[in-house]
């Protein structure tokens, strides 16, 4: 029976290598996927930047710059399902109803949500703040 792998030293028949391959398989896909947790702030950061982001990034409007942890403080003591369900139906005259973006889900528009409330937080921490 010949050996595969025989010159590198390894000494596997292809029998062998296939076993090992099989078995091994499932250790090397495990840093394959993106974690939920990762998949839904990418999804916040993503909807941030195409619908949010002209607004919230010079603070048009009065719409509370991303981090800044000052401009957001009382929305933050309001909690974040009044926050995202603010988003959905709007505020007037400034925040228009699902932050003009129809297309979105409630899920993307929570997700945004959930990734400015994470900059102010991390900002916040930085600063030394709660």
């Amino acid at each position: 029976m010949s050996r595969v792998f025989h010159r590198a030293g390894y000494g596997l028949t292809q029998g062998e290598f296939v076993r090992l391959a099989y078995l091994l398989l499932p250790f090397l896909l495990v840093g394959c996927g993106v974690s939920t947790e990762q998949a839904e702030t990418d999804m916040g950061k993503e909807t941030y930047l195409r619908y949010c982001f002209s607004c919230h990034q010079g603070g048009v409007a009065g719409a509370p710059s991303l981090g800044d942890v000052e401009a957001w403080a009382p929305r933050l003591d309001k909690g974040r399902d009044v926050l995202l369900q603010s988003v959905i139906d709007g505020i007037p005259p400034a925040m228009p109803i699902r932050g003009l973006c129809n297309s979105c889900s409630d899920e993307e528009l929570a997700a945004s949500v959930d990734y400015m409330l994470n900059a102010v937080r991390d900002k916040a921490r930085e600063v030394g703040g709660p």
